[in-house]
C-alpha cells in the first residue's frame, strides 16, 4: 500500500532544523511533497542559500519518510525561503518568548550564569564550556555567550566553525550537541584581534542579546571577559537578573584579584552564586577558593584539579566531560553544574544608580 501525502508531512514532522530545534513542518519549510506510487519527492525551503548543513536534512529525511510502509525511494531538493517568509519566520520564533526586559529577547525563565574571574588564564573559558556541557548532560537546553571580546576562544573549545545564519534581522547561532554559542569570534576574520571602545562592546553584547534567537533556555552560561571593564558593567545593564560564579586559582594573588570580580557583580546586584577554584594540586598549591569563598560569603562549589585531559580535550575542540568522562577533571565540572542546579534562584535587580564617569 502506497504511501499518502499526509503521511510524509507526518513523517517530516519529525525532521528537525538542525539550529532552530523545531520540525520543519512548524517552521513552514516544506515547500513541496509529491507522491507517485512508491516514489516521494519532497522539497525543503531553507533560509539562506548554501546552507551548511544540508547533510542533516538529507539523513532526516531519508530516515523518516524512507521507513514509511510503501515508500521505495526519497528524493529531497532543496529552495531558499523568499523575503517575506524569512519575516513570516522571525515573527512566528520571537512570538513565543517572553522578554526579559525591552529589546532583549533571551526568555524571562531562562537562568543566566555568568563565569567571571578577576584575571585572565585561570582557566574561565574552559570552565564555562564544560559546566555548559554538564549541565547539557542533564537534559537542560543550554545556550553559551561568549562575551570574552579580547579572548573569545569558546568556538575553539567546542570546536564549532560553522558562521550563525541571519534570516532577516535574526541571527541563528550555531548548534553543537544541543548546545548553542554565540561569540565575537565568529564576525573575525581568521585571527584578528577586536580593538573597540566602550560603546561598541556594548552594543555587540547588547546585539547577542537581542537579535539573536537562543530560543527556549534553561540555563544561558556566559563567559565573562577577565576583570571588572565595559562588558562585565554592560551585561549588569542588561541582565540585571544574572547570576555570577567566580573562577579563582589556589594561589593567594589570583584570590586578592577575584575579589574585584566579586564585588563588581555586588554592586551591580547580581547574585554570587559561589567560587570555584581551578588548578587546584601540587602546581599552584590549593586553598585559595576556600579562602576567596570565605570572605565573600558563598559556598566554594567545586575544586577543579589541575588536569592535562582538559588541556588535551581543549585542543581537540570537545569538553572534557565528554572527551574523557572518567577524568578527575570531569568529576569536578559535574559537581559544579550539580552545585549551580540545586542552589535556589534568587533574582537581582540590577544596577540601581548612575556609575560615576570620570573626565
Amino acid at each position: 500500500m502506497a504511501a499518502t501525502r499526509e503521511d510524509v508531512l507526518g513523517a517530516l514532522e519529525r525532521v528537525i532544523d538542525p539550529e532552530l530545534r523545531k520540525p520543519v513542518t512548524q517552521l513552514g519549510m516544506v515547500r513541496g511533497v509529491v507522491v507517485e506510487g512508491g516514489d516521494v519527492a519532497v522539497t525543503i525551503a531553507l533560509t539562506v542559500a548554501g546552507c551548511p548543513l544540508r547533510s542533516v536534512f538529507h539523513e532526516q529525511v531519508r530516515e523518516h519518510v524512507g521507513a514509511l510502509p510503501g515508500v521505495e525511494s526519497v528524493e529531497l531538493d532543496f529552495d531558499v525561503m523568499s523575503p517575506d517568509e524569512r519575516a513570516a519566520l522571525t515573527e512566528r520564533l520571537r512570538g513565543g518568548v517572553r522578554q526579559r526586559t525591552q529589546g532583549i529577547s533571551l526568555d524571562a525563565d531562562t537562568r543566566v550564569v555568568a563565569v567571571a574571574s578577576g584575571k585572565g588564564g585561570v582557566g574561565k573559558s574552559s570552565l564555562s564550556v564544560n559546566l555548559a556541557a554538564a549541565l547539557a548532560d542533564l537534559g537542560q537546553r543550554v545556550g553559551i555567550l561568549d562575551a570574552d571580546v579580547y579572548g573569545h576562544s569558546v568556538p575553539h573549545l567546542l570546536g564549532i566553525q560553522q558562521k550563525p545564519v541571519l534570516v532577516d534581522r535574526m541571527i541563528v547561532p550555531p548548534v553543537r550537541d544541543g548546545l548553542k554559542l554565540m561569540s565575537i569570534g565568529f564576525f573575525l576574520d581568521e585571527n584578528a584581534p577586536v580593538m573597540w571602545r566602550g560603546p561598541m562592546l556594548h552594543r555587540a553584547l547588547e546585539q547577542f542579546l537581542s537579535d539573536v534567537h537562543w530560543g527556549e533556555l534553561d540555563t544561558l552560561v556566559v563567559d565573562m571577559p577577565p576583570g571588572t571593564g565595559d562588558v562585565s558593567i554592560s551585561l549588569g545593564q542588561l541582565l540585571p537578573r544574572a547570576e555570577v560564579v567566580i573562577v579563582t586559582t589556589p594561589q593567594p594573588l589570583a584570590q586578592e584579584v577575584a575579589v574585584r570580580a566579586a564585588q563588581m557583580a555586588q554592586k551591580t546586584n547580581m547574585r554570587l552564586l559561589g567560587v570555584v577554584e581551578n588548578m587546584a594540586g601540587d602546581v599552584f598549591g590549593s586553598g585559595g577558593g576556600d579562602a576567596l569563598a570565605a570572605d565573600l560569603g558563598v559556598p566554594l562549589l567545586a575544586r577543579v584539579p589541575l588536569d592535562a585531559a582538559v588541556r588535551e580535550a581543549g585542543d581537540a575542540g570537545d569538553p572534557v566531560v565528554w572527551a574523557d568522562p572518567t577524568s578527575t577533571a570531569a568529576a569536578a565540572m559535574r559537581e559544579l553544574a550539580d552545585a549551580v542546579v540545586t542552589t535556589r534562584r534568587e533574582r537581582g535587580v540590577g544596577i540601581v544608580k548612575s556609575l560615576p564617569v570620570l573626565s
